[in-house]
């Protein structure tokens, strides 16, 4: 029997539904990705546009594409990700995280992906072949707990399994501008998430709100910024970590995307 290589653990920061549609700098990052590591038999991956009280991870065999969002051209609410779900996988991670939740970890039959999850993918691996399987993030619960279910899950990228979060590290839709390359708070606190990174100093991102004003312009609701723990956590040993895609758009939309291990 071969042995599958250990997956990579990659944070990608998603920024607008329309990079789905469109060829930029960011989203020829994510082409290469799709070829720049062996190919998963499998993909995990926590979007920041599924939350729930409680944790859950799709179950389905056929999971819808989920078009959460509006005001957008006619062109991204057609487009379909029709990747096949994978309930061997979703029931593994239900066992793996069992012992760290506080109510069972539910089954789910009826998310499916959102385009957290397939704005991405849709560059990344175009034939949507791989199986896909989504976790959800329980906001009731604090940050230091979302990186050790991260720590949990890094036994699934010896099994074939890429996982993968999708947010921003920076994302503060009230503060948008379009003739801003950065609010000062936004790179600030920017800048202080990839040191930490980069220095291997998780507990300092688990702790971001040490940051005060910087870190609650930039985090002013958690979902976005959630799923960078559990890439980090996913860390085994002294990997190396990578910073790839690090840009601000529209003055407070961060990027930055991180990659764990290599191929």
């Amino acid at each position: 029997m071969s042995v599958s290589p250990r997956m990579p653990a990659l944070f990608i920061g998603h920024g607008s539904p329309m990079n789905a549609l469109e060829d930029n700098a960011t989203t020829q990052m994510w082409e290469s990705f799709g070829t720049r590591f062996a190919r998963p038999n499998a993909i995990l991956i926590i979007s920041a546009h599924w939350t729930t009280r409680g944790t859950a991870v799709t179950a389905m065999p056929a999971p819808k594409t989920i078009h959460d969002f509006g005001g957008f051209p006619q062109a991204l609410f057609d487009m379909r990700y029709p990747a096949p779900g994978d309930p061997t996988l979703a029931a593994r991670v239900a066992q793996l995280l069992s012992p760290l939740t506080p109510s069972p970890v539910v089954l789910d039959q009826t998310w499916g992906l959102d385009h957290g999850t397939w704005s991405v993918l849709v560059k990344m691996y175009p034939d949507a072949s791989i199986p896909v399987v989504q976790l959800s993030i329980d906001l009731s619960q604090p940050a230091a707990w979302h990186f050790a279910l991260g720590r949990q899950l890094a036994l699934l990228r010896n099994e074939g399994v890429m996982i993968i979060g999708t947010g921003n590290v920076v994302h503060n839709l009230d503060r948008l501008n379009p003739r801003s390359e950065g609010y000062d708070w936004a790179l600030r606190f920017n800048a202080a998430m990839r040191q930490a990174i980069q220095n291997g100093q998780f507990e300092q991102v688990i702790h971001y709100q040490d940051l005060g004003q910087d870190a609650a312009l930039s985090v002013p609701s958690t979902e976005h910024f959630l799923p960078l723990l559990y890439v980090l956590g996913a860390r085994t040993g002294e990997e190396p970590v990578a910073i790839v895609c690090d840009t601000m758009e529209l003055g407070s939309i961060s990027m930055m995307s991180v990659i764990i291990g290599t191929e």
